[in-house]
């Protein structure tokens, strides 16, 4: 039998050559879809223009190169970089192809960027030199390797060295490459951390130490979980770090080609294909080896898990037995209990490596069964962003379903934004700040992740907020997983919490994006006005939130609802921004409701303009409701109170 080290050495060995022998290696392309151009027009002619000169200007070992194309309304910036370490001939390589893939994958955006392990290439309708940009985003991982690795002291202490180390000295450049650094660090006897990061060179060396630094706290410095490798990628710099040489040390050019017998040079894609062709025959029989195992495996009575083993193929780096999970939870204690949801309790608790945790322990007796905690366990492994909570791992042993997370201290939304005494420490710039961190962690979730994910129970107490506020969705037991060009979707079992739910969904089981939007816009106004959607299954009263906002908008007075307890200390363009912004999302046809995207590109600029909303959902024509039978949701560490009913699609 092919051991997993066997393994992990191949996909290495794979890596390490496809790096060094092709430019191909695609990581994503974002395209900014708020902007866009037709067909032959100025922009478009510019727009090639402005890539073929990128392209062409790859010569004399220039890494980093910068231009326009075009003049006034139609003018074009454009650029390209080359990691530091590459050969010339492969930065050249690379350019090419981002040059042919981008108008491809992007063809009527006015903006976008693509980024290959060996480079990285924009352009834009704005100025965008000099600029330090962390938006749009993208991250890898390759979350394999040995559990005790990735739970040990060693391990974290290295790459704590080698993150604290990169954004110095890729802005002070030691590496002789403008605003490229690289670092390694012992992680274990047998185990070397290597890390890398770099900034376009047109950055600040302040700039380029604030966009390395944000992109390092995208990254786990602190046990347990983890990955043997991530990469962050933003337009202005990237991070990344594996337990093998990526890169070059010595920065010097490589041959694309490989001599073997005398001399002879084999083409470099036909290297690639052998290389990839073993590596896919030692996967098959590794594969093979490891279902033989697990049907012969009848000492525990643990089908869901071995179900969970074969859909989601890392699920032995996150697995906990129970044991741990007993000791850190002080045997699931009164005094460690933190919450309670109506799929369970939730306990604080400290791992041996000092970690603290929330642990999600599901009951016997819960509407979550073992599709609900495998759906809840396959999608928020896969979903790394700073404003969704982060699982660090689960434990499926016998009867037992739990779930484990990273411990959030201060609890959820609803416990500040509902609670008389604690409402008055939301300030209004923690609010906004709130507003923009959850529009951030949706639009991750609907367009920016490898995944397509409808959340579909967005409401304040699935949003936790950490330490220094910054929200963090939770609670994916009800999320949808979709195809990228999937629109929309229908279910005849509604799950989720009426008074956040879009009318197509509650009445009809319609779900798409646009429902998450619904349920963020009540959430947005809730935060403004301090109240809570009053809405229910059977009726909306009249002075429900919705119809309250809307009748002070039309009235021209949006701050009388805003929450008394700010006073003056709020910013009025804000504030009448996030409510225009709340009333767009909560309109009652689903294509005129803004998406994720647009609604960030809404609260991050100062001057944009939006359209006037129309009225909104449920807004008072004596629309009837079927009845439904309430229950309770786990909603992170709080209480809240939700329905599911079966409802016939239409």
């Amino acid at each position: 039998m092919v051991t997993k080290l066997t393994l992990q050495l191949l996909l290495t060995t794979l890596i390490l050559t496809t790096t060094k022998t092709s430019a191909s290696v695609f990581n994503n392309v974002t395209c900014t879809n708020t902007k866009t151009f037709s067909p032959n027009t100025t922009f478009h002619s510019n727009l090639k223009t402005l890539l073929s000169s990128l392209s062409s200007n790859v010569i004399n070992d220039v890494r980093f190169f910068h231009t326009t194309s075009g003049k006034d309304s139609d003018k074009v910036y454009g650029l390209y970089m080359c990691r530091g370490d590459v050969p010339f001939a492969l930065c050249r390589e690379c350019v090419g192809f981002a040059t042919l893939k981008i108008p491809s994958s992007c063809p009527s955006s006015k903006e976008a960027v693509i980024w290959y392990n060996e480079c990285l290439l924009r352009y834009s309708y704005r100025f965008i030199f000099s600029k330090m940009e962390t938006w749009p985003r993208y991250k890898i991982e390759i979350p394999m390797g040995d559990p005790g690795l990735l739970q040990s002291r060693g391990f974290y202490a290295g790459l704590r060295s080698v993150l604290n180390e990169l954004p110095k000295e890729a802005a002070v450049s030691l590496s002789g490459f403008n605003k490229y650094a690289v670092k390694q660090e012992n992680a274990s006897v047998s185990v070397t951390l290597y890390g890398l990061a770099q900034c376009t060179p047109d950055l600040s060396a302040g700039d380029c130490r604030r966009c390395v630094d944000d992109a390092v706290e995208e990254l786990p410095k602190a046990c347990c979980g983890g990955s043997i490798g991530e990469t962050v990628l933003f337009p202005s710099c990237f991070v990344r770090y594996e337990t093998y040489p990526f890169y070059q040390h010595s920065g010097a050019s490589a041959s694309i080609t490989t001599s073997v017998n005398g001399g002879r040079n084999i083409p470099t894609h036909v290297i690639a294909i052998i290389v990839v062709l073993v590596v896919i025959l030692v996967a098959i029989s590794c594969i093979g080896c490891c279902l033989l195992w697990i049907k012969s495996k009848k000492t525990r009575k643990a089908s869901d898990r071995e179900n969970l083993v074969l859909e989601f193929n890392n699920s032995e780096s996150l697995e906990f037995d129970f044991a741990t999970i007993e000791m850190a939870t002080s045997m699931f204690s009164e005094d460690s209990k933190i919450g309670k949801g109506g799929y369970g309790q939730v306990y604080k608790g400290i791992l041996p490596c000092g970690q603290e945790i929330a642990v999600k322990r599901l009951s016997k007796t819960s509407g979550q069964g073992a599709e609900e905690f495998k759906n809840e366990v396959m999608l928020i492994a896969k979903l790394q962003h700073r404003n969704l909570v982060r699982l660090i791992g689960f434990c499926l042993e016998e009867q037992e379903k739990i779930l484990i997370y990273e411990y959030v201290p201060n609890k959820s939304l609803d416990h500040f934004l509902f609670d008389s005494k604690k409402q008055k420490q939301l300030t209004w710039p923690e609010r906004y700040s709130i507003i923009k961190g959850i529009a951030r962690g949706i639009l991750y979730l609907h367009e920016d992740s490898r995944l397509k994910i409808i959340h579909r129970d967005i409401k304040p107490s699935n949003v936790l907020l950490d330490n220094n506020m910054i929200p963090k969705i939770s609670d994916f037991g009800m999320a949808r997983m979709v195809d990228i060009e999937q629109i929309q979707g229908y279910t005849n079992r509604v799950v989720g919490t009426y008074g956040y739910m879009s009318p197509e969904y509650a009445m009809h089981g319609q779900f798409s994006v646009k429902s998450d939007v619904f349920s963020f816009g009540v959430m947005v106004l809730e935060i403004i006005s301090g109240k809570k959607n009053s809405c229910t299954f059977e009726s909306c009263r009249i002075d429900d939130l919705l119809s309250y906002a809307w009748n002070q908008w039309k009235g021209e007075s949006p701050f009388e609802m805003l929450d008394p307890i700010m006073q003056e200390s709020y910013a009025p363009n804000e504030v009448e921004k996030c409510v225009q912004i709340g009333l767009l999302c909560v309109q009652e046809n689903p294509d005129d409701r803004p998406t994720m995207g647009t609604i960030v590109s809404y609260l991050n600029n100062v001057s944009i303009d939006m359209p006037f909303p129309m009225e909104p959902a449920f807004f008072m024509h004596g629309r009837t409701r079927r009845n439904s039978a309430e229950h309770q949701s786990y909603s992170g560490h709080s209480t809240n109170h939700s329905f599911s009913s079966s409802v016939r699609p239409r």
